[in-house]
């Protein structure tokens, strides 16, 4: 299923390595913040609002199985 989601991204070396679903924008960055103290080189962290393919955890939980970025 394809929905819009706001997603925190984790970016090294200008490569998206780990994308999490986030409830809201403030969430997100407050979650962006954190995560930046442990300072790491080349490691980047992005809030982003995007259309993303969702898949069904076992759980029922929804995660992101790929972004679209036009």
């Amino acid at each position: 299923m394809i929905e819009t989601v706001i997603a925190l991204l984790m970016i090294v070396n200008g490569e998206i390595k780990e994308h999490r679903i986030q409830e809201s924008m403030s969430k997100c960055l407050k979650g962006k913040r954190v995560a930046q103290r442990v300072f790491q080189k080349n490691v980047q962290y992005q809030c982003i609002k995007s259309k993303a393919e969702l898949e069904e955890n076992i759980d029922g939980s929804l995660s992101i199985k790929k972004i679209i970025i036009k």
